[in-house]
C-alpha cells in the first residue's frame, strides 16, 4: 500500500482530514504551495507543488489521491477555471501516468447539473461538473463526494445521501466531510461511485456502501 496524497491540505477540510484523523490515514502526504505555511504533525510527510504547474513528481510512492483543492469564495472566475477545473483534469492526468489506485474527488452539490444548483455559484458548479466528467472518464478508480453548503460545526458522524427538499437542511459540517473521506479511504465497495452528503441520522459506515 502506497501513501495517501493529500491536494488541498492547506484547505480547511483538508487541515481536519490531517489534523483530527492522521493516525487513519496511511501514510498521509500533504501537498502545499508553501512549507513554511503548513503547520501539520510530524507524522504528515509535506510535498511543496502549485497545482497551476505541473505536479508529476508529487504521486511518486503514492497509491491513493484525495482531491479538496478549491479556488475559494473570494477568488474569481480565474481562479475557478484553474484550480477547480484545470487543476483537478492535471491532477487526474498525473494520477493515470502515477498509475494511482483510488482517486477521491470532494466536489459539490449541484455539480450534477449547474442548471439546477444555486445562480450565485453556478460557474463554480460548471467547473466541478466537468471535473467530476473527466473523472469518470479516466479510467480511474474513483469516488466523488458532493456535499452541501460546508460549515464548520462540530461533526456528529451522522449524515444523509439524499439531498433534502429544504435548501436550508442541504448543509453538511467540514469535519463529517472528513470523515466520509476517511471511510473511503479503507472501503473499497465506494469505486466509481458518487455521493451527495448532507447532516443527517445514519452512521457514515451505514450510509457510505
Amino acid at each position: 500500500m502506497g501513501k495517501t496524497l493529500v491536494i488541498g491540505a492547506s484547505g480547511k477540510i483538508g487541515r481536519i482530514l490531517l489534523s483530527k484523523y492522521t493516525e487513519s490515514i496511511i501514510s498521509p502526504v500533504a501537498m502545499v504551495r508553501d512549507q513554511r505555511k503548513q503547520g501539520f504533525s510530524k507524522s504528515v510527510e509535506v510535498v511543496e507543488a502549485d497545482l497551476e504547474q505541473d505536479i508529476d513528481s508529487v504521486m511518486n510512492g503514492c497509491s491513493t489521491v484525495v482531491f479538496t483543492a478549491g479556488s475559494g469564495a473570494g477568488s474569481g472566475l480565474d481562479k475557478t477555471l484553474l484550480v477547480d477545473l484545470w487543476g483537478a483534469r492535471k491532477a487526474i492526468d498525473a494520477s493515470k501516468k502515477a498509475g494511482i489506485d483510488h482517486f477521491i474527488m470532494v466536489s459539490s452539490r449541484g455539480a450534477d447539473n449547474p442548471d439546477y444548483g444555486p445562480l450565485a455559484i453556478k460557474p463554480y458548479l460548471v467547473a466541478k461538473h466537468f471535473a467530476d466528467e473527466y473523472l469518470i472518464q479516466s479510467g480511474l478508480n474513483y469516488t466523488i463526494l458532493r456535499p452541501g453548503r460546508l460549515i464548520d460545526d462540530e461533526g456528529s458522524g451522522l449524515i444523509n445521501t439524499i439531498r433534502p427538499q429544504n435548501p436550508e437542511k442541504q448543509v453538511i459540517s467540514r469535519d463529517d466531510t472528513a470523515k466520509v473521506i476517511v471511510h473511503c479511504l479503507h472501503n473499497k465497495k465506494v469505486s466509481n461511485k458518487i455521493y451527495e452528503l448532507y447532516k443527517g441520522q445514519d452512521f457514515v459506515e451505514l450510509a457510505i456502501t
